[in-house]
């Protein structure tokens, strides 16, 4: 089929060109040059979906060549003979197992262009359960249920940005099915499919690609905020996100300290970056709900703010033993005690920061303008959080 078309755009160039040399070009002469210069723009679109699928296809070995064309454009027959008498398999004939194993492996882009070949593949590609696969590994460790809230509601003010968007993005396909019957077949397609709504917003695939487009702010919390300045060294502080699609970084935005204006940094990479482990605004005290667990040598994250004017950050230390333990695991007693020491090594020896004491049993904000004020403590069990302090600590 493609090579009748190749064919025939070909004698009508030659004809044209005959035509020129004996008399002026008749009206319509001006519209089978644009349609010859669409069909070859559309035969390009067509052949990238193609190798995009091929691509796909070399994962496994359960099938042959698929063919692109009859995918699209036929839904009646299962197998197409070419000349040598060799079967071209219809990837939506495939085997479920087989199929499904083909969208697994695809990259976000490719499933993207998947969903544009026809309905029954737009469905498919729009699954959850297939992008959850991309958005856990790269946003997983960024995104919390707060950022959601966060995104849903900029979503709902910008309601009227993404209703231009979705008109401007029907008006631009009826022009192009004017004029190319490649595309006139696409948009046929796409509005039996109705692929120019609006994505669910509560799809992951919506969430992976407006977060990977950018321009969207949510709340996580930074390691060593502003580039790693010395006063804030294995601290982690809440802030604005907003990710940037070219640098693949981001740029935070910290709350305001006081009367400071908002301090803002650039090119955040994403391994400073992380969820919010605990739902506690930055403004709020946090429930220490693991004083009678802990014990000299366990890992824990404690507010602290400079002055009741300032939000917390947290804060890395480790249990400490009390001035009257020797530090022998054998006779040590220090867990039976209210006073808690706490210990944080990323300041010398010496330093009115370096430790600090807490009471078990009836422990709130501690402090004082000086040395700055203590809040809420977690103890950390996960060996994940804890090793990603210590990378911390070693640099």
């Amino acid at each position: 089929m493609l090579l009748y078309l190749l064919i025939t755009s070909f004698s009508v160039l030659l004809f044209l060109k005959s035509l020129l040399s004996l008399k002026p070009l008749p009206p319509w002469a001006n519209y089978v040059t644009l349609l010859s210069h669409l069909f070859w723009k559309e035969l390009v679109n067509l052949s990238l979906l193609q190798k995009t699928l091929l691509k796909s296809l070399c994962i496994t070995k359960f099938y042959s060549i698929v063919s692109l064309k009859k995918m699209a454009l036929t839904s009646n027959t299962n197998v197409q003979k070419n000349e040598d008498g060799t079967g071209l398999t219809l990837i939506l004939d495939l085997p479920e197992l087989a199929l499904e194993r083909i969208l697994e492996r695809l990259s976000p882009a490719d499933l993207l262009s998947m969903a544009g070949v026809c309905t029954s593949m737009r469905e498919r590609c729009m699954s959850d359960h297939l992008w959850e696969k991309h958005m856990k590994p790269r946003w997983g460790r960024v995104i919390a249920p707060a950022a959601y809230r966060e995104l849903q509601w900029q979503l709902a003010t910008r309601k009227d940005f993404w209703s231009c968007k979705h008109n401007n993005q029907k008006g631009f396909m009826k022009l192009l099915s004017m004029f190319s019957p490649i595309s006139w077949i696409r948009s046929k397609i796409n509005a039996d499919s109705k692929q120019n709504s609006p994505l669910p917003v509560d799809s992951i695939r919506f969430w992976y690609v407006t977060l990977e487009n950018g321009g969207f702010w949510f709340p996580a919390q930074v390691y060593n905020r502003e580039n790693g300045y010395a006063g804030f060294m294995l601290s982690c502080y809440d802030a604005d996100l907003c990710y940037d699609p070219g640098t693949d970084t981001f740029l935070a935005r910290y709350a305001s300290h006081g009367r400071r204006a908002i301090a803002t940094e650039t090119n955040v990479p994403w391994e400073r970056l992380r969820a919010p482990p605990v739902d506690t605004s930055p403004y709020a005290l946090h429930v220490s709900d693991c004083l009678n667990d802990l014990r000299p040598g366990d890992h824990i994250e404690i507010q602290w703010r400079r002055n009741k004017e300032f939000p917390y950050g947290w804060w890395y230390g480790i249990v400490g033993h009390l001035e009257s333990c020797d530090g022998n695991e054998n006779r040590c007693r220090c867990h039976n005690s209210d006073t808690v020491v706490l210990e944080f090594h990323q300041y010398s020896p010496g330093s009115r920061w370096r430790k600090t004491t807490i009471d078990r049993k009836d422990h709130r904000e501690e402090g004082n303008e000086a040395d700055g004020f203590y809040g809420g403590i977690r103890k950390l069990y996960n060996n994940e959080e804890i090793s990603k302090w210590k990378q911390l600590l070693a640099k």
